[in-house]
Parts: structure tokens; sequence; C-alpha cells
């Protein structure tokens, strides 16, 4: 049983990992992410919301020295892709079909222990929003959009942990698909996220935040 008072964090505690976090330019090659602390972050990514539960999603955990390295040119030549202790690549499904929500509906059928006929009308209702997400956008621009929500997860998850993030839409992309092997999966690259320990010599480790204040961006109605 999931005990609210057990976890709840002392707000000071919140605004204290986001203040701690910036967008690492220089991560520490030297120091790796404990095999838990890391384990705990893949499962963040596991736990990230996504509208209707669809999950259109890869986390695609990129270990091959190698390969990074690759990717490294695929990104403006950003040294974090290859330096941060890991790296993740988010990926977007391209295409939403029935597929897609059948496995879905077997899976609540799985963990909810109910039948999945009695999910049918949940079905129908994702089988209409497959047809057309609406507002002009592709399931491609969608299900991106369900990515970036966790990255900001991760993001959040890392920096109560201690630990540094750069999110990364500086890349090629197209050239991630090649050299990931995503698009014959069906995903294609939304962004990308080098995790780590920033380094001693980051000077933007120290600079003040900029950000406007509070009154003219938060709008009470």
């Amino acid at each position: 049983m999931h005990d609210s008072a057990s976890t709840t964090l002392e707000p000071s505690t919140v605004l204290e990992a986001l203040r701690f976090r910036y967008a690492t330019k220089a991560f520490d090659p030297a120091r790796r992410i404990p095999r838990e602390v890391w384990s705990a972050l893949e499962e963040s990514l596991v736990l990230a919301p996504s509208s209707f539960g669809l999950q259109p999603w890869k986390f695609v955990v990129v270990e091959d020295a190698a390969v990074r390295e690759r990717l490294v040119a695929a990104s403006w030549n950003q040294r974090q892709v290859a330096e941060a202790s890991h790296l993740v690549v988010f990926a977007a499904r391209e295409e939403l079909g029935t597929a897609e929500v059948d496995r879905l509906i077997a899976r609540m059928a799985e963990v909810r222990g109910v039948s999945e006929e009695s999910l049918q009308g949940y079905r129908k209702v994702l089988l209409g929003f497959i047809g057309g997400p609406g507002h002009g956008i592709s399931h491609l621009e969608w299900n991106a959009r369900q990515a970036y929500i966790a990255l900001g997860q991760l993001m959040h998850s890392a920096a109560l942990l201690g630990l540094d993030t750069c999110p990364m839409e500086g890349i090629d992309p197209a050239a991630y698909d090649e050299i990931l092997g995503l698009r014959s999966l069906g995903f294609r690259t939304v962004c990308a996220c080098p995790v780590g320990y920033r380094a001693a010599a980051d000077k933007y480790a120290t600079a003040p935040k900029v950000r406007y204040p509070a009154e003219e961006v938060v709008l009470h109605v």
C-alpha cells in the first residue's frame, strides 16, 4: 500500500533540486552513475505519464562507446553525448493503429485483473482518437509531445537524485535514426538527454538562472 505521508518531500527539497538543475555543458567522463541509481531513473521513464496511457515511445539507452562517438558527429559535435555517464535517446512511434490500441487494452486487463471485454468502451474511445488526433497534427507529432513529458520526468528525477542532465534538440534526428536503426522499428528520434555528473570546470554550473519573475509568467484567474 502506498503511504503518501512516508514519501512526501518538503517543498524546499523540490525547489532546491530544480535550482540545482541546469543544462550541463560539460560532464565528468570519469564518474559513472551507480547501477541502483540508474535503475531508479529507468523506472522513472517507465512510470512517465502519457495521454490515454498509450506510451507511444522508446527510450534508447546508448551504452556502446563507439556508437556514442558516432552520435557526437550527429549532435553538432557536442561532447556531452559521449562523455556523460549515460545517454538516453527519446524516440516517438511514427504511427498509431489498432495493434497499438489492442496491445494497451491487453496490458490493462493483465495488470488490473479485468477482462478485455470490460474495456471495450475505452478501446472504442482510443480507436476514435487515433483515427484523427485533431488540431491538424500527425501521429508522430502527437507522440513526440508525449516523449517530452517523459523527458521532463527524467530530468526532474535526476535532479532529485543529485544528477545532471542536458536536454538536447541540437541533433540530427535522421542521422540518429540511421545510427540506432529506429526507422525499421517504426520510431523516430525526438531528442536526446545525456545524464551524469557535471565537470568541475563547467562555468555554467554556477551561472545564475535567468527567469522572468513569477508574477509575469504565472496567471491567476
